[in-house]
């Protein structure tokens, strides 16, 4: 599993840039959960003084996605990935560092197994919940992952 957020940070630079632009970070990633964090600042706001709906959006899906790619690499199969669906609440007016948390790893893991096993295309949902500073939910990510092994050229 990735374990290097400055290797994985560096990389969002360069496949991602308007995120890394927002102030998305990769904080934590293990086997089971990973933490992203974005701040809310002047590039990532809205007219309404909060951060913008689809910045929260790519911390979120970073949460989810970061898992998919260390667990496809892990795999050593020649794997796709690919959001087909997802959805979105917002509770709260997002200021300052908005941590996303997805705890969904064991599932997408499976998948991925499932997928690279059965030749069979996978779907897994995976869920990141953005959290302000003094803990109250601002906004609720879900991820609907579609995982499929290649076929061979």
């Amino acid at each position: 599993m990735l374990t290097r957020p400055k290797g994985f940070n560096t990389f969002l630079f360069l496949k991602l840039p308007s995120a890394y632009m927002s102030g998305v970070r990769l904080k934590s990633v293990n086997d089971t959960t990973c933490i992203t964090t974005v701040k809310y600042k002047w590039i990532n706001q809205n007219p309404f003084n909060s951060m913008f709906w689809a910045v929260q959006g790519m911390a979120a899906e970073l949460s989810t996605g970061a898992l998919v790619l260390g667990f496809i690499r892990e795999s050593g199969a020649s794997v796709s990935m690919l959001v087909a669906q997802n959805k979105a609440s917002f509770t709260k007016k997002a200021k300052g560092r908005i941590t996303f948390t997805c705890n969904d790893g064991a599932a997408m893991k499976q998948a991925i197994e499932n997928a690279v096993t059965t030749g069979e295309g996978q779907v897994c949902w995976m869920k990141a919940n953005g959290v302000d500073e003094a803990g109250d939910v601002v906004s609720s990510f879900e991820f609907q992952w579609t995982v499929k092994q290649k076929r061979a050229k």
